[in-house]
Parts: structure tokens; sequence; C-alpha cells
């Protein structure tokens, strides 16, 4: 990288001795920050590549560098990198990922580290998933929650008067929206891929369940069922697109996009994609829709960035980190990436509070819930969404199929 190369050229110069050459090398190995980026967009490279070159410029005899590496392949890489001892000094990773980080001793505590102004830049909400037994693991360097999209010109072509704000008043809006025809559907259902099971925790949530409660599943709670029969209900009544099972969250974000859903539950970054990919489409953002007795509930995620503890230059590691969490490089990242801001002085941007969309966003998070994090959580996602699945496909019975997963669900929380 950069200083490496400048102490090359240094050595040359000097014709200095193999024992010199060998303390300088050191030197320089002790003065560089590794970072593996998880790949966001594809902008997230160069973001880091800049804040890289601007932190070197402020810190001298600190190389840092940035190896991004794109979601699907980055557990796995962490994985062979961890047990051959190669990993990096610092990474983002799943929030999710980080108990067992912690269980197995791979992720530094990082409250040495700071002070107490430091940890209060934070919104709590964000920072309190990294935060166990009293330690902090992790930094937000990511977040997002959820809210509901909905097409402005259907909802009118349909008579549809405003957004519905029950369960009850989406599933007859969608009736009406997939009425019109022409390829036009109510209520995007995501089916396939990650978060499938997330798009069922919205109904669920609503209706008065959790996914985890007292160490057992919710998935055979009575609420629970009442929300995967509305699914399956909307599904039957054709309210949704057709051949749920075969779209993932981007397949019924695009369908959106192209004006052929009234309403979607998604991410702040679809505001994003639609000002550069769809302009002209006229839509609003509200809330996830509230169940029978008033429960409601929005999706809240957070991406950390951890400190491996076998890293040999933690405190350039670590200064490096604050230099990440100062506020224009949170805005210019959290502004790129299309997500929620994490850092109080960071929501006080303009980006944010003038923004109609994010104030939705972030009028949700009082109501956000998180993946709980416990040891096979993903093995118990997995087993909701194929629950799911044979459900929107007809092949089981709601409440055989929810009591089954839970049952195996149970299981793996004992262990």
């Amino acid at each position: 990288m950069r200083i490496a190369s400048r102490w090359t050229t240094r050595a040359a110069r000097l014709a200095l001795s193999g024992v010199a050459l060998l303390a300088l090398s050191a030197a320089a190995e002790a003065g560089t920050v590794r970072v593996t980026v998880a790949e966001y967009s594809a902008k997230t490279g160069p973001y880091f590549e800049k804040v890289a070159k601007d932190f070197e410029a402020a810190h001298p005899g600190t190389d840092i560098q940035i190896e991004v590496v794109p979601w699907d392949s980055l557990q796995q890489k962490l994985t062979t990198d961890i047990s051959a001892g190669t990993n990096s000094d610092l990474s983002i990773i799943g929030t999710r990922w980080l108990l067992d980080f912690v269980s197995q001793g791979i992720a530094e505590p990082l409250d040495g580290y700071m002070d107490q102004a430091f940890k209060d830049r934070f919104i709590p909400t964000f920072l309190t998933p990294s935060v166990m037994e009293g330690k902090t693991y992790g930094l937000p360097i990511a977040a997002s929650a959820r809210a509901m999209y909905y097409n402005k010109d259907l909802f009118q072509k349909a008579g549809v008067a405003e957004a519905p704000k029950t369960w009850e008043q989406l599933e007859d809006a969608a009736k009406k929206i997939s009425a019109l025809g022409d390829g036009v559907y109510g209520f995007g259902l995501q089916g396939k891929e990650i978060e499938t099971d997330v798009y069922y925790y919205y109904g669920m949530w609503s209706y008065g369940s959790e996914i985890v409660k007292d160490g057992k599943s919710g998935l055979s709670s009575p609420q629970a069922a009442e929300a995967a029969k509305l699914y399956k209900r909307m599904i039957d009544e054709k309210a949704t697109q057709p051949g749920v099972t075969s779209y993932s969250r981007e397949d019924v974000q695009n369908l959106f996009k192209q004006g052929k859903l009234g309403m979607v539950i998604t991410a702040p970054f679809l505001s994003n994609q639609i000002r550069d990919e769809a302009p002209n489409l006229k839509y609003g953002v509200t809330a996830i829709p509230a169940g029978p007795t008033g429960d409601k509930g929005t999706y809240g995620v957070t991406d950390s960035i951890i400190m491996f503890q076998n890293s040999k230059n933690k405190k350039e590691a670590f200064e490096f980190l604050d230099y990440l969490f100062q506020t224009p490089q949170r805005v210019a990242f959290t502004v790129n990436e299309g997500f929620l801001p994490v850092e109080k002085e960071e929501a006080e941007d303009k980006h944010f509070t003038d923004s109609a969309d994010l104030k939705v966003f972030t009028s949700l998070l009082p109501d956000a819930r998180f993946a709980p994090v416990i040891p096979g959580w993903e093995e118990i996602a997995d087993l909701t969404t194929n629950a799911l699945q044979s459900i929107y496909l007809g092949k089981e019975e709601v409440n055989p199929a929810l009591k089954a997963a839970a049952e195996k669900a149970d299981a793996i929380l004992k262990q």
C-alpha cells in the first residue's frame, strides 16, 4: 500500500542494511490497519478508500488497507480468515453474528477505548444490539428500519382514499388495486431469499406475537397463526402478486418501481432507488399497519463494525473507528447508502431532517424490533421461511406448519 511503497523508496535511497530493512518492515506492519468492508452498493468501496486516504493524511505513519467483500460471501470469508489467523483488524459484520464472535473470544470489547462522550454520540436504539453482558463489542456502522410504501396513482384509480392504518384496511385496499387488472397487484409479498421470515414478522408483531418469548418460539401462538392466515388469504384472493415464493425483496421492490404494486414494505434505501430509477413515480411512505388490538412494529436492523481480539494494532484501529464515526464521515456514508443515522448529531443533518420519507422511518424507531441475538438464530429463521413457503404454496395448513416449525425452533433454543 501507500506507506509500504514510501518505505521502499526510502530504503533504496539510504541503502539500508538487511537488518534495518526488517526493522522498518516490522514498523510499517505495526502501523497498518486492515479493514474488511461489506459491499452495500457501488459507492461503498470508493467511500471507504477516500476515508482511508483522508485518515492517513491526518495520521502519518498509519496505513489503512481496505478490502471490500460482497455480502453474500462475507461470512464465509471471515470464517476462513479467522480459522487461518489471517483476519483483518476491523470488519463489518451482521450484528446477528456477534454472539458467536463474542462466545468464541473473537471480538474485542471496545469499552476500554471509549469515553462517555464517544458513547453519547450514538442513538441508543442502534448501539444496544452490540452490547452484551454490559460490554460493547461493536459499533453500528449501518442501520435501517422498515415502513410501507404506497403508490398514490394506483390508490386513486382503485378509489382508496388514504394509506391503510390496519391490516384489515390493507387487505381491502389490496383487493381493490388488484381488481384494476393489467398486471397490477395490491400488495407485494416477499416469499424468497433473505428476509422472507421478516416479511412475516410485520404481521406477526402486529397481531401481538413475538419471535421468541421466555426462551420459546412464538410461531405456535394463535396470533402468529392469524398473521399467516392473513397472508395466505391475500394470496388466495389474488391481492398479492402471483407466485410469491419466486419473489425476493429486490423483486418486489422492482415491481413497485415499475408502478405495478399498490403497496410494499421495505427499507429507506428504496427512496433513493425511486429517485434515481423511477423519478416520476408518485408514492408515499407510512407506518406498517397495526393489528386488531393496536399492536404494531417495524424491523430494526444494524450491521456492526468490530475489532478482532488478535489485532496487533488496536490503538491505530480504534483511532480509525473514531474517525469513521465523526459526523462528516457518517453523513456521507449514510446518505450514499440510503440508511438511517446512528448518531444524534448525524441525525440533525438537513438531509435527514428535511426528508419526508426518512421522517416516517425515524418516527417508527420506538416500535422497532430486532432479530434475537441468540445461538442458532440463522437456523430458526430458515425454519420459519420454509414453513411460510409451504403455507404460501398450499402444501401445508397454517397451524400444523407453524407448530412443526416451533417445535424444531424450541429444540434449537434449548441447546
